[in-house]
């Protein structure tokens, strides 16, 4: 590897939803300047192996947990903080990064103080509407911030700089045609199709609220259903599908999302950030049912922002399946019944959509890296 070539590391990890903006900006930069290095300090967790493996990228795995909420485990938790620091400070004194971009959550947090005490050029992206302690903290260290909300500026009034630049997505999403999408997921490009998702993992009470609406999907005969469900519950949701007759293609998990978001004409999901930035970046009417086991409940500010804007209706998830799909029934039964209403919360959609946030991002930290911060 050459010194000299511009060294850009990406901080944070954990999950997908973490790390997938950043592997999108890092491939933005790659598009800007081929000749650059990218190194990822992430966790020991699989998928940041697999994401930056993948991509060529150097991973450095830190010490650093997130916070623990009993106290006798808080002196560990410390221990391996401030260790990660100290480690991120000695690879950034042997050689200068050109910029750190922090993706929130707490293996963000040692690359970012580091670098700042080093005075390197930082900048943390906060993806959700709403952001958490560990967000906040960093901002006030970090010489940008990058939101996807117009709404979240308000939270970061002690920040140097805001930038609101929308939410870095996978490039499939950009590219992306129905027409591909039925190809790729089996379905009947002459009927209307309404995509279930709970994300990678899938979501067992959007998974039980769906088996107990088989009065609208019997009589819906113009739709059909593409249904992720994760592996916990597909065979369970293939086999009542296939016992009330429903033309439902049930899937664990693909690999093809962006296509089968474009194939769809309503989707029903979880609100996590980058989920919200495809449906909108590709200009989806959707049903949100935020995931509520949360305590601080991002998913509900972020699924928020869409329906003020009247892109979404919103359905908070109760976890009873009758009761979820007491309330969802009727507002499901209207979207799917009206191509008006459809076409208007697309329209809605697409205005909060902005599939150029990793290539806005990009040209941010370039600029931020010539100038030093």
């Amino acid at each position: 590897m050459g010194d000299n070539r511009p060294w850009f590391v990406i901080a944070g990890g954990g999950t997908g939803g973490h790390l997938y903006p950043g592997m999108a900006v890092a491939k933005a930069l790659q598009a800007v300047q081929s000749e650059i290095e990218v190194t990822v300090f992430g966790t020991s967790r699989w998928i940041d192996k697999k994401l930056s493996e993948d991509r060529g990228y150097e991973l450095v795995q830190q010490a650093v947990a997130p916070f623990p909420s009993r106290p006798w485990r808080w002196p560990r938790f410390v221990s391996a903080w401030y260790r990660s620091v100290k480690e991120a400070r000695e690879r950034f004194e042997a050689r200068e990064p050109s910029v750190v971009l922090g993706l929130g959550g707490y293996a963000a947090g040692p690359p970012i103080v580091a670098a700042s005490k080093l005075k390197i050029p930082t900048a943390i992206f906060n993806p959700d509407a709403r952001p958490g302690r560990a967000n906040r903290w960093l901002a006030k260290r970090a010489d940008r911030v990058f939101v996807q909300w117009e709404e979240t500026k308000e939270h970061f009034e002690e920040a140097q700089a805001v930038q609101v630049t929308g939410c870095p997505i996978r490039p499939a999403f950009m590219k992306a045609t129905a027409k591909k999408g039925y190809q790729l997921a089996k379905l009947d490009p002459d009927k209307l199709t309404l995509l279930i998702t709970g994300a990678s993992q899938g979501a067992h009470s959007v998974n039980a609220m769906v088996m107990e609406l088989f009065d609208l999907w019997g009589v819906a005969k113009d739709w059909q259903i593409l249904h992720l469900t994760g592996k916990r519950d597909v065979e369970m949701c293939r086999t009542q599908y296939a016992a009330h007759g429903v033309a439902a293609r049930v899937l664990a998990f693909t690999e093809h999302m962006a296509y089968c978001m474009a194939a769809a004409d309503l989707v029903i999901s979880r609100a996590g950030a980058s989920t919200l930035a495809e449906i909108t970046a590709l200009g989806k009417p959707s049903i949100l049912m935020p995931y509520p086991f949360d305590r601080k409940r991002h998913q509900l500010a972020n699924a928020q922002v869409l329906e003020k804007h009247q892109a979404a209706v919103v359905i908070e998830d109760t976890n009873n399946p009758r009761d979820n799909a007491r309330r969802i029934r009727d507002e499901l039964r209207d979207i799917m019944r009206s191509e008006e209403r459809r076409r208007q919360m697309a329209r809605r959609a697409a205005v909060l959509g902005r599939g150029v946030a990793a290539e806005e991002m990009a040209q941010a930290l370039f600029a931020m890296a010539r100038r030093g911060g």
